[in-house]
């Protein structure tokens, strides 16, 4: 497998400048010891063009590697999984022809969360309904997009609420107070990125994260992606004492979600991990670490499986 995503690599030809310490993505994942059960849905994912076919939006604030759908593809299966949820990334705006192209040659496994704008139409949203799309990303983390007036947002959510679309939130921790209401206003089941990205340091007991707790349990729409220690670790992704708990500063916080909301939550790779400055995660380790914020058989199979397939394939279940 490793030979083939090299293989993938060279083929495509970087003809374009990444932006300056952008670091590619692992080209060569182990095998993860924890094998996942089947079905398993890698449920936050992204494309980035191959820039040649489909270029990278002109406001994007970071020019990324090329990560295609045939590298994303080979990668799950090496992982063991089954499907794919294939998230807009901010390097193309609200193009989401590269993210619709990847599920369109899916096979069906592989559904989409769109990023939009109020221009969208209405014959737009029905085309990416068909194409696999089941939701939108609204983005509040400021150093990656521009603000967009909560009101459009509103408008844009009640625009998809009749497909059945659900609306997927990303913003940091220290954020949660001055987004609650707006949050909670949204008629359609909200999904966190990332628990909220906790400051970690600051302990699993802290106000900043009872308050993300506090959003979950008063509010049964909202789920969580217990995804990205690699993005919420102090400690990193060394090992401790010999085994292969990598990120362990990461595991109380999910571990915590995991266990109080089991019917809500999800995980994904976060492949190919945008905008990571300091070490690009194996993603077999990443897969690894799943059995330490999901204990048992039945967590695992209700974090990998039935949620994913309950919130993106909910006409096969």
């Amino acid at each position: 497998m490793r030979e083939g995503i090299n293989s993938i690599t060279t083929e495509i030809p970087m003809n374009f400048e990444k932006t300056p310490g952008w670091m590619d993505w692992y080209p060569g994942p182990s095998k993860p010891t924890f094998k996942v059960p089947a079905g398993a849905v890698d449920a936050h994912c992204h494309v980035f063009g191959p820039s040649d076919e489909f270029p990278f939006a002109p406001e994007r604030k970071y020019t990324p590697c090329d990560a295609s759908k045939t590298q994303l593809y080979a990668l799950r299966d090496h992982l063991g999984f089954a499907r794919n949820v294939v998230v807009q990334a901010t390097c193309h705006g609200a193009d989401n022809r590269a993210m619709v192209d990847a599920l369109i040659h899916s096979n069906g496994k592989a559904r989409g969360v769109a990023t939009v704008k109020r221009s969208v139409t209405d014959a737009e949203l029905q085309a990416m309904h068909a194409a696999g799309v089941r939701g939108v990303r609204f983005n509040f983390v400021k150093r990656l997009v521009d603000f967009t007036p909560k009101d459009e947002l509103l408008e844009i959510a009640s625009r998809i609420a009749p497909l059945g679309w659900h609306v997927v939130i990303y913003f940091e921790a220290v954020d949660l107070p001055e987004l609650w209401d707006f949050f909670t206003s949204l008629p359609t089941t909200v999904v966190v990125d990332h628990m909220g990205r906790p400051d970690v340091s600051k302990g699993v007991d802290s106000a900043e994260f009872a308050l993300f707790e506090k959003f979950m349990r008063e509010h049964k729409n909202v789920w969580s992606k217990v995804s990205c220690p690699e993005r919420l670790s102090v400690t990193g992704p060394k090992a401790l004492n010999g085994e292969q708990n990598a990120y362990r500063d990461v595991i109380p916080f999910a571990k915590r979600i995991v266990e109080a909301f089991p019917d809500r939550v999800l995980w994904g790779t976060d492949w190919p991990h945008p905008n990571l400055k300091d070490h690009m995660p194996d993603d077999g380790l990443l897969v690894d670490f799943i059995p330490h914020i999901a204990t048992t058989p039945a967590l695992h199979h209700k974090l990998l499986v039935d949620n994913p397939m309950r919130l993106y394939w909910p006409e096969e279940q």
